[in-house]
């Protein structure tokens, strides 16, 4: 088995980012993946003491899945996220300056009228991920499992519609789920815990790039398979890099 993609979302509910190479740490996730999210106006998040909240209080493709039409690109060494519609910037901004935070949330309270609850505030706080789940973990599907849900639901689908960390190949489909409580290594000597099995929403239904609600997806996962379950949560336990076509193995108990 081998890592097929890396990704990383910097914003919850926006586009990924590809990763060639990325150095992981025990405990964390991706360095910037979900750092920062569009909260609506009526949630309250305190930067200075933040503590995991529900999906339900930002934005997400859930119920906003218009988000799924924009491209957003975020550089770590400048702070600047930058917006993009069908290729065209639409807006940009200094993540860490008011102002810029002020120009990005005018932009997404008008691209999502009507959607929202109050005017939405883009949230972060140092350290603080904003996960569906309260431990900061790595998400991984496997490519094999991906075509197999493809039998099911008859067309062919983007592994990014999963908004996972990692993608891998060359397992069996579904192995992934035999995985819980055992440990993993990544390339030479990056090791991960299987936590858990993703449950899913109905984020997965909205295509990648488009921002269509164009299936049914947990519906086919419960109706194929008896379950609304794909893909697995992982935790570093001993970090170092990984890298596109890194080795994936399954470690002894």
């Amino acid at each position: 088995m081998r890592i097929a993609t890396i990704h990383r979302y910097p914003v919850k509910g926006m586009s990924p980012e590809r990763l060639e190479r990325v150095a992981l740490s025990p405990g964390q996730g991706l360095p910037h993946d979900r750092a920062f999210a569009l909260a609506h106006g009526s949630t309250r998040f305190d930067p200075a003491a933040p503590a995991w909240m529900d999906k339900d209080n930002f934005l997400m493709l859930k119920r906003n899945e218009r988000l799924a039409a924009l491209e957003t690109a975020y550089d770590p060494a400048s702070g600047i996220l930058t917006v993009k519609r069908e290729g065209k910037p639409v807006a940009r901004g200094h993540l860490g300056q008011s102002i810029g935070r002020a120009t990005l949330e005018q932009f997404f309270a008008a691209w999502l009228k009507g959607e929202i609850r109050g005017a939405p505030r883009l949230v972060q706080a140092e350290g603080h991920v904003f996960m569906d789940i309260p431990e900061p973990t790595i998400t991984l599907i496997n490519a094999a499992s991906v075509a197999d849900l493809e039998r099911v639901v008859g067309r062919r689908l983007d592994p990014l519609r999963f908004r996972a960390n990692l993608l891998i190949d060359g397992a069996e489909p579904w192995a992934e789920f035999a995985w819980t409580g055992r440990k993993l290594r990544l390339g030479a000597g990056v090791a991960v815990e299987v936590l858990d099995r993703i449950e899913r929403c109905a984020a997965i239904n909205v295509e990648p790039g488009t921002g269509k609600r164009d299936l049914q997806i947990p519906k086919a996962l419960q109706s194929g398979f008896g379950h609304v379950d794909f893909g697995i949560y992982l935790r570093v336990v001993a970090g170092g890099d990984v890298a596109e076509g890194d080795a994936v193995e399954v470690l002894p108990l």
